[in-house]
């Protein structure tokens, strides 16, 4: 799923998050690209985070412009077989850095 056809991935994570590391795995086990940005010692990026997901717990998974939510989410979308399409048909066009931290 690391093709220029599919979406930007970016998680929202703190170091020690154990959901957090879940996702990671996931992620990494499907393939899947991802630009990490660490909150925990960015107020501004944790703010970031809060404002685009309203929520304050992480992780705090995008795809695309699509809000997956955090880890649980993740993965009922991949038990439900969704993520697949969700990776290769969210806001194509959108992907690539904006200059965040990756983790």
């Amino acid at each position: 799923m690391t093709t220029e056809s599919a979406p930007r991935v970016v998680m929202y994570t703190t170091g020690f998050c154990p959901y957090c590391i879940r996702a990671r795995m996931l992620l990494k086990h499907k393939g899947v690209t991802y630009e990490e940005v660490r909150v925990d010692h960015d107020p501004v990026r944790r703010r970031e985070m809060e404002r685009r997901s309203r929520r304050r717990t992480v992780p705090q998974i995008f795809i695309g412009e699509v809000h997956v939510g955090g880890y649980d989410d993740l993965a009922a979308l991949e038990r439900r077989g969704e993520l697949d399409a969700l990776l290769g048909e969210a806001t194509r066009g959108t992907h690539g850095r904006s200059g965040g931290r990756s983790g």
